[in-house]
């Protein structure tokens, strides 16, 4: 029965990574998700972004689940 703060499709764009845009975006992300009383902060993100894995990591992410898909072919 809590609220949780649920971040989707963050992107920052190859021209100014590095530059510590990311992190900034995710510490008010945070600090709004604390504001309004969330009791965690939640993300997806592929298997094959490795990079990113370890962005949300040195923020203190931690891996919790493992997610699945079914593709379904498109109706004709």
């Amino acid at each position: 029965g809590a609220l949780i703060c649920q971040v989707e499709s963050v992107r920052v764009s190859s021209r100014v990574r590095g530059r510590g845009l990311g992190a900034e975006l995710m510490a008010y992300l945070c600090a709004e998700a604390r504001r309004r009383r969330c009791a965690r902060v939640e993300l997806t993100t592929n298997r094959r972004r490795d990079r990113a894995q370890r962005f949300y990591e040195r923020l203190g992410f931690v891996p919790s689940h493992v997610g699945m898909k079914l593709y379904l072919k498109e109706a004709s």
